[in-house]
Parts: structure tokens; C-alpha cells; sequence
């Protein structure tokens, strides 16, 4: 009996020659990659929307010949890019269905400001740790482990699109989850959680974890 399939999990693999020929030096530009690899499935007005894309991913960095980028999509991405290579993999239901995970997730954290109705960057470890540790029960179907979690690479991303320059907070957060929601988590899973999503943020690396 074959299982449901959530969502693909893929990885791209660029080279230093692909990265030099696509002159991906900044978000934007890695953003335009990875969307280039699937069928656009929306609209005009929907992308004007909150219309999600159905593709959410995380640049792993890499070393001097190589740069990997993990995806994961409601639909495979093209099997042979123009440039670099694509390796994709089925995400059945049964992987959804613990109740402990190892995780990591590299997210844009930040809260509307009540006066001025901006988004304001949460600023410091202990900033991001307390909002994140609101957020995932309430929004995202998980509580976290307070005592091995782990806020790792604060850092800020910037690049220029459409004559404007956007930045964007950035966190990478370790850590071990309890699923508390689970239709909430799956959605969390497949959808990718947080703000940024177009530009790299909020896919969230699963493994499970078993009890012994």
C-alpha cells in the first residue's frame, strides 16, 4: 500500500562555475534560481497576495567548489537544470507522524510594532530565544526543549530588488521539538514558518527522534 506523499524534498548542488555564471552574489539572486527551477503555479495578483509559493529552501553554504541549497516543494523541481545539479526524494506522511524531532531552522525573526504598525528585527540571543519559544506553541504546532536550544549566526541580509534595499534578521535556532498540534505542524513543515520565506528563511530540517 503506497503512503501519501506531503511534499519533495530536494537538494541543489551549484558549482564555482555555475555560481560565477548565474552571479549569484546576493539573496535576491539565489532566490531567482531556485524559483526558476519550478513551474510558476500563481498569478500575477496571487504573488501580490499571501498566496504561498508551495517552495520553501535554506542556502547551506558550502565549501570553495561547491554551494548546496536544501528545497522542499509541493511539486518537483526541473530534474536537469541548466546549471548545477538536482537531486529530489518523496516526503511521505509517516514521516510527520512522531512526536519528537531534532531540528533546525534558519528564520527572519521579528514583531510588529504596535504604534507604527512596522515589522522591527528582534535584536540579541536572548531576544530571539524568548520570542521563538512564544511563537512555535501558538503559531507553528511545537513547544521546544529550552534546555538544549541553541540561537547560532545572528546576522542581517541584504540585498537590492527593484531599486529598493531590502535587510532582513537573520538566526539559525537548534534545538529538539514536541509536536503539540499536529495538523499545524504538518502545515508548518510543508509551508515553512516566519516571515522571509521567498528569500531563504523558515524551512525547518526535521529528524525524528526515538525514544529508547
Amino acid at each position: 500500500m503506497s503512503e501519501d506523499i506531503l511534499a519533495y524534498a530536494s537538494v541543489l548542488r551549484l558549482s564555482r562555475a555555475d555560481m560565477k555564471i548565474l552571479n549569484i552574489k546576493d539573496a535576491y539572486a539565489l532566490h531567482k534560481v531556485v524559483y526558476g527551477l519550478f513551474e510558476d503555479m500563481r498569478t500575477d495578483a496571487e504573488k501580490q497576495t499571501s498566496t504561498v509559493s508551495g517552495i520553501v529552501y535554506t542556502d547551506k553554504g558550502g565549501d570553495f567548489n561547491t554551494r548546496q541549497i536544501l528545497m522542499l516543494s509541493n511539486r518537483k523541481p526541473h530534474q536537469t537544470p541548466q546549471f548545477g545539479e538536482v537531486k529530489t526524494k518523496p516526503v511521505h506522511s509517516s514521516f510527520l507522524t512522531h512526536e519528537r524531532y531534532a531540528f533546525e531552522v534558519t528564520l527572519n525573526p521579528g514583531k510588529r510594532d504596535k504604534k507604527t504598525g512596522k515589522v522591527v528585527s528582534m535584536r540579541g540571543r536572548e531576544a530571539v530565544e524568548q520570542w521563538f519559544k512564544e511563537r512555535a506553541p501558538k503559531s507553528w504546532g511545537f513547544s521546544v526543549n529550552p534546555e538544549n536550544l541553541q540561537i547560532e549566526r545572528i546576522s542581517v541580509q541584504v540585498f537590492e530588488k527593484t531599486g529598493k534595499t531590502i535587510t532582513h534578521g537573520s538566526a539559525t535556532i537548534k534545538g529538539a521539538l514536541t509536536v503539540i498540534d499536529r495538523d499545524r505542524f504538518i502545515l508548518s513543515f510543508i509551508q515553512g514558518i516566519g516571515r522571509g520565506r521567498a528569500f531563504g528563511f523558515g524551512l525547518l530540517q526535521i529528524v525524528p527522534l526515538t525514544t529508547i
